[in-house]
Order: structure tokens, then sequence, then C-alpha cells
């Protein structure tokens, strides 16, 4: 049995991979991207979020905090007395505060996922991966991996790329899919936006296209950071002879992981800016297009 820890499970899910999907938000990642979604999990520990408007100030999860003072409250998560045990979490009747990340077994994770077969099964789907980054955890990620084959259940990663290239190929060829986040093709603006180079996340890449059959790279559309036409060509080019390579999905950013940072209590990354336009959109999908990919915009229906 192997532990790893995780942050959500959602359920029903339609666009992280073919059919109905259950996809597990794995806790960890090597990125830094200004626009990330999913902020709760970049870090590999738990976090306490704190969503001030729904407090009530009606002083429940100060009796269940082992370790507020009676002086303060209340106590804001990740500050000076705050242990980030989730205690207060427990409380709370208007989830004000929300624990991020949890610890869990693969036998418990199983039972989890083994209770939507009957959605895989109907809908030709399965479960994914994602995060975070599922590679943080590699030990963990191999398990469950290993114990979904067994039962025959559909298996998909969603992966940022940027890990030891053997260990990302040797976890890839355990997936039936590898939902490949690309976030640019120049090194130095992909280094300032993500806070890694982009050299290694391209070579990882060039290598998973010769050794699994079926990738879909997703593509974020961030305004003025990642929806320049001539990256993007740039990257269709390098990939236009791949077979691997079944659909591209362009992402339209959204503000949701702006919203998430608040509730965290760290600061804002980038300053607030308009999802991008159906036109830039268009015009992006028709780069890859006329390099013969199925591309879908606003993920994979």
């Amino acid at each position: 049995m192997q532990c790893g820890t995780i942050f959500n499970v959602q359920r029903f899910s339609v666009r992280d991979g073919p059919g109905l999907r259950t996809t597990v938000f794995f806790k960890g990642c090597p990125l830094n991207c200004l626009w990330c979604h999913n902020p709760e999990g970049m870090n590999g520990n738990s976090d306490l979020a704190f969503r001030k408007e729904r407090c009530l100030v009606c002083g429940l999860c100060k009796g269940a905090c082992p370790s507020m003072p009676q002086d303060s409250f209340p106590l804001l998560p990740g500050g000076a007395g705050c242990s980030v045990c989730g205690s207060c979490t427990q409380n709370c009747p208007t989830e004000a505060r929300v624990l991020f990340g949890r610890v869990v077994s693969s036998e418990e994770l199983m039972a989890s996922i083994l209770r939507d077969r009957i959605f895989f099964d109907q809908s030709g789907g399965g479960v994914t991966f994602s995060g975070g980054e599922p590679t943080f955890q590699p030990v963990f990620l191999e398990k469950i991996l290993t114990e979904c084959c067994k039962e025959g259940i559909s298996t998909a990663i969603d992966t940022c790329g940027y890990a030891d290239k053997a260990v990302l190929l040797g976890l890839a060829q355990k997936a039936d899919l590898v939902l490949f986040d690309v976030k640019g093709f120049d090194s130095a603006r992909h280094c300032s936006n993500t806070g890694v180079d982009a050299t290694s996340i391209l070579e990882n890449l060039d290598a998973l296209v010769q050794a699994h059959h079926s990738i879909w790279l997703r593509v974020p559309v961030v305004p003025g950071y990642t929806d320049d036409a001539g990256e993007m060509e740039s990257l269709a080019s390098r990939y236009a002879l791949s077979e691997s390579i079944k659909r591209v999905a362009l992402l339209p950013y959204h503000p949701l992981g702006a919203a998430k940072l608040d509730m965290l209590g760290n600061a804002r990354k980038m300053p607030d800016i308009a999802t991008p336009s159906q036109s830039t959109l268009e015009t992006l999908a028709g780069v890859w297009r006329r390099r013969g990919f199925d591309v879908h915009i606003g993920g994979m229906p």
C-alpha cells in the first residue's frame, strides 16, 4: 500500500479525456505559472483557505482549533499559531474555511475510483490524474495506475511535462492517454511565465511522441502571455508530423485562480485581464488546423 496527497476528486468530468471521468487532483507542482487556475495544488503540503465573505464570526472554529489563542479570533490560515491541521474546517457551518490537501492510501483512492466504474463502462470514460502535477508523486501515481490496469479501468495522466524523462516515460507507458500541457515555445518567455525553462519540457514531449500512442496537447491561451501566434506556429510546426498527437485543445484563460489566491491569502501574480476573444482563439486554432491537427476550443468534449 502506498500513500499520497490529493486535494480534490472530481466526478463526472467531461473535459479531462474521453467519456465521463473521475479526475484526481494531486498536490504539488514544480511550475509556478502566473495564471494557475489551481494554486491550491502548487504546494506539496496541505493548505488552509479562508473565504472571508462566508464567515459568520460564530466562533465555532475557535472551539475546534487546538492552537488558536483565546485573544485571537478569527485566526487567519497560515498565520502565527496556525498548524494547518484543518480542525477548524470541521465545525464551520458555511465552509468559510477549507482544507486543501489530505493524505490517502492507494486502497482508499481505488475504492473511491471503483464507485464510478459503471459510468466509465457506459461512456467510454475512465480516471484522469491531474493536479498540481501527478508526476510530482511518481511512486503513488505508479501504484494507482497499476491498480487501475488490473481493474480494467482506462487511465489518463495530465502533466506539465517538467519531470525526469525516464520517470515521465515510465509512468506514461502505464496510462492509456497523456494530456500534455504546453505553455510556450520560447524558453525565456516560458521561464518568465512559469518559473522554468521550456527546453526540457519540449524534449520530454519529443520523447513522448516517439514512445506513446495517444497524446492530447492542451495549450492555455492567456492574453499577453501565451497568445503569440508566432510561438503557436513554432509549436505546431515542431509536432506536425507526429501521429501520436490525436488532439489539441486551446484553453481560454479564466480568472478562477485569482479568487483562489485570495482565499489562500497569497498575492495575485498578474493584473486582471480579460478572457481571450473568440476571434483570437479561432486565429490560433487555425495555426494548428493548417498543420492537420484536430483542434478543440475550450476543452475536450
